[in-house]
């Protein structure tokens, strides 16, 4: 086993651990400060790692999606590190980044389906492409609107937060599918390996309902909580 492949696992199960700790912590706590400090910079060297190997292994579905976690991490991090209705040149690179990656993203999604190696009928390579291009849309409004403030600058570093951290479990429990080959051709099996992604999906669904339309904490209060939990 390479030296890469454990640094990515390793860096990896640490992620999954620290990223768990962070969800169920109590936000703006210091279990919850430390545990996203740690997330944010065990799943940065994770990303990368996997989009070295990627590129290494002639995998480029893989090398793709490291990446976008990497962006998709790093755009949540600095919506919480500046003060608000601010943007910069940042913004504009994530931007025009993300509009590179979807074009990337899809084209790697249809290469894949049409030699017949993707997963699930690609489905995974789509919803990989489909997010990047909200991600896309999401840059574009921050940069109309020269910055976010109050509950969508907490959503917006919600969502990307916890996308990472979906990308992390739906990477580790598929990648699994080697282990299982008696049952590769059985699709509830599959299926059910898929289901810790999901889990992931719907908190943080879950979350951006509570941020956005309830008052389980006020929007100035929120903005300071993740302030300090990010500095």
């Amino acid at each position: 086993m390479s030296v890469e492949v454990v640094v990515h696992a390793g860096f990896g199960a640490l992620g999954l651990l620290s990223g768990m700790l962070a969800l169920w912590a109590r936000k703006g706590s210091p279990v919850h400060r430390r545990a996203g400090a740690v997330f944010f910079a065990v799943m940065t060297v994770t990303a990368a790692s996997g989009a070295y190997l990627g590129f290494k292994t002639a995998e480029l579905g893989n090398a793709i999606a490291g990446i976008v976690t990497i962006y998709l991490l790093t755009t949540s991090w600095m919506t919480v590190r500046r003060p608000e209705k601010q943007i910069g040149l940042f913004d504009l690179g994530a931007f025009l980044f993300a509009t590179a990656a979807t074009v990337a993203a899809f084209w790697s999604a249809f290469a894949a389906i049409q030699s017949g190696s993707a997963l699930l009928g690609g489905i995974p390579y789509l919803v990989i492409a489909s997010i990047v291009a909200i991600a896309v849309i999401s840059d574009l409004s921050v940069l109309l609107r020269r910055g976010l403030r109050g509950r969508q600058r907490i959503a917006r570093h919600l969502w990307r937060m916890l996308l990472g951290f979906a990308a992390a479990v739906g990477s580790f429990f598929p990648g699994q599918l080697p282990f299982f080959p008696q049952v590769i051709q059985d699709v509830r099996p599959i299926i059910l390996l898929f289901i810790p992604f999901f889990t992931v999906i719907a908190a943080m669904i879950g979350w951006l309902l509570v941020v956005l339309f309830t008052r389980w904490q006020d929007a100035s209060q929120g903005e300071a909580d993740l302030m300090e939990a990010h500095t």
